[in-house]
């Protein structure tokens, strides 16, 4: 049985750039997405059955459980990537505080559900696995007008 990984935020960008490599290994993979559009792309795919698109909310604890039953039934869970994430464009001093709670607690949430149902996945199989959490250019540095985490 060979590798599989579950990225999160895997249909378009970066995401699926790193679905598109680990495919590219010859691995399986489990693609989480919230917008169908952007998984049709995998229906034709040349990877087959290799490339898994789950269709939901990353932050929703069954669909990260509905996304590692597919990886493991695909091979051994070796790694997962948080790379879903939620932007808006808004200045943190005229945004409402609420907004900025909300938008902080949802990609919170999003790396939260994705390493703990990694972390047990692994325990569970008495292996090791790789956490990759995704972040933008803003870890570093703050971008005028943009309200993101």
């Amino acid at each position: 049985m060979g590798r599989s990984y579950v990225v999160t935020g895997g249909g378009r960008g970066i995401g699926r750039a790193i679905v598109e490599r680990l495919l590219g290994e010859r691995d399986s993979v489990v693609a989480i997405e919230m917008d169908p559009e952007a998984t049709t792309w995998m229906e034709d795919h040349p990877a087959g059955p290799r490339v898994i698109p789950v269709v939901g909310d990353a932050t929703d604890e069954a669909v990260a459980d509905r996304a590692a039953d597919l990886a493991e039934e695909a091979g051994t869970l070796r790694g997962w990537v948080n790379n879903a994430a939620v932007f808006r464009d808004a200045a943190l001093h005229s945004a409402p505080t609420r907004e900025v709670l909300d938008l902080v607690a949802l990609n919170l949430g999003l790396a939260v559900v994705g390493c703990a149902t990694a972390v047990r996945r692994f325990l569970a199989a008495g292996e090791g696995g790789v956490i990759v959490k995704v972040s933008s250019h803003q870890a570093q540095r703050a971008v005028p007008g943009a309200l993101r985490t």
